[in-house]
């Protein structure tokens, strides 16, 4: 079950000098939560400094605005994500097993990652522009591309129901909306995530692939 965005974290206090060579981690980690519980907007520098203990001012030694934190957790994140899609891809397993295996690469990714995933997935289109929407199109596109490359050798096969694009479409939709629920309404009572996913892309294979 996804855990709960309302609590936050207790603050730190001010740190001494000296102890700033894993600042950067604990900024993005902090930014993180506060970018989703208060939305970008609601989201100050001061904030998130005081997350960390830090002064606005020593924060903006490490980032020179909010808009480049935000695009740093949209940066690392797809980069986690697009690794462990690459090693699947390029496994030599049936196109149809790479497949699911991506997609439920896709749904551990954000339901071990909800506030990561929020912010790439689930952030509205003001709230990314800059640095943020920069990543996103960038990374994004390169992920998405992957993705669909997989469905094309399905599609040599003849198994499809649908063009490749549209397939792509209905299966990422189906597999993002399982994850986007579960992290947005924790506290409904929702079956166990895997085999809610599992479901899931049994129904949606049964839909686009021809038998």
């Amino acid at each position: 079950m996804a855990e709960s965005f309302t609590a936050a974290a207790p603050r730190a206090g001010r740190k001494p000098k000296g102890e700033g060579h894993e600042r950067r981690a604990e900024i993005l980690e902090a930014a993180e939560r506060i970018f989703v519980e208060c939305g970008y907007e609601g989201a100050t520098i001061r904030k998130i400094a005081d997350e960390v203990g830090l002064s606005s001012t020593a924060l903006y030694m490490h980032f020179r605005d909010k808009s480049e934190i935000l695009a740093e957790i949209c940066r690392s994140a797809f980069a986690r994500l697009t690794e462990a899609t690459a090693r699947i891809g390029s496994d030599p397993a049936p196109v149809e097993v790479r497949l699911r295996r991506m997609l439920e690469a896709y749904a551990r990714f954000g339901l071990e990652n909800p506030n990561a995933y929020r912010l790439i997935y689930m952030t509205r289109p003001e709230e990314a522009r800059g640095g943020a929407e920069d990543v996103a199109r960038e990374l994004g596109a390169g992920l998405y591309g992957s993705f669909v490359a997989v469905i094309e050798e399905t599609g040599g096969s003849n198994r499809l129901r649908h063009d490749p694009a549209t397939t792509a479409q209905i299966l990422w939709a189906g597999v993002h909306g399982v994850v986007s629920l579960i992290i947005t309404k924790p506290y409904l009572d929702w079956q166990a995530p895997d085999d809610l996913v599992g479901a899931m892309l049994d129904a949606l294979f049964e839909s686009v692939l021809k038998r």
